[in-house]
């Protein structure tokens, strides 16, 4: 990557870690995918922790999950639920969490936090439940505001989930969003001002271009 492209990201990283204080956020900024699961080790510490996540394709293209595994903590694959019991119970492990690990769709300047979902179990989960929330950004979804944001999950990042999921929506065939109700991964919109409870949502911002 350009020398002054990583220089903007990380003057830009500097402006959002300023916000997310204020927002009673953690931020902090990272050159690459390495330093960022470094990172997240060093953040859910040396004590065996319960881990669980969100869909993510900059988690899923990394091995972050297997090294948390490898770390000694329990990792709850969702995968592994085959049944409605099992899923059941993949939930309540869930929701009980010590640590949930997600991305964010986009990222103000200004440090708010936009994610978009169908079902919405991802964002439930961000907003309440496991005691942590670790988040893996990167500087791609750094936008000027929340309108901003809205646009580039509903334009670049949906039509590019839709079709990996092999979605029957219209922004899959034309790649832009066309506001659809029926076969939607839109539903949900959550738009995360601050955080009720001090540092409980950890942003680290990455100086790479990660998932979608």
């Amino acid at each position: 990557m350009n020398e002054f492209k990583k220089i903007a990201y990380e003057n830009q990283a500097n402006t959002i870690i300023k916000k997310l204080q204020l927002r009673h956020m953690a931020g902090y900024y990272v050159d690459n995918m390495e330093e960022a699961i470094k990172k997240v080790l060093e953040l859910l510490g040396s004590d065996k922790k319960t881990v669980a996540y969100g869909g993510s394709m900059t988690i899923d293209d990394s091995d972050l999950k297997e090294r948390i595994a490898t770390a000694g903590h329990e990792l709850i694959i969702r995968e592994n639920a085959k049944t409605e019991a099992e899923l059941k119970e993949v939930k309540a492990k869930t929701v009980n969490a010590d640590a949930f690990l997600m991305s964010s769709n986009a990222i103000t300047l200004d440090g708010e936090l936009i994610n978009i979902d169908g079902r919405g179990n991802r964002v439930s989960y961000m907003i309440y439940g496991p005691e942590k929330v670790i988040m893996v950004v990167g500087m791609n979804k750094v936008v000027p505001t929340v309108e901003d944001g809205i646009r580039r999950v509903r334009n670049v990042a949906s039509p590019a989930n839709t079709a990996r999921l092999h979605v029957d929506s219209p922004c899959a065939k034309t790649g832009r969003c066309a506001n659809c109700l029926d076969n939607t991964i839109c539903d949900q919109i959550v738009v995360t001002r601050a955080s009720r409870v001090p540092e409980r949502i950890q942003v680290i911002l990455v100086g790479e271009e990660l998932g979608y």
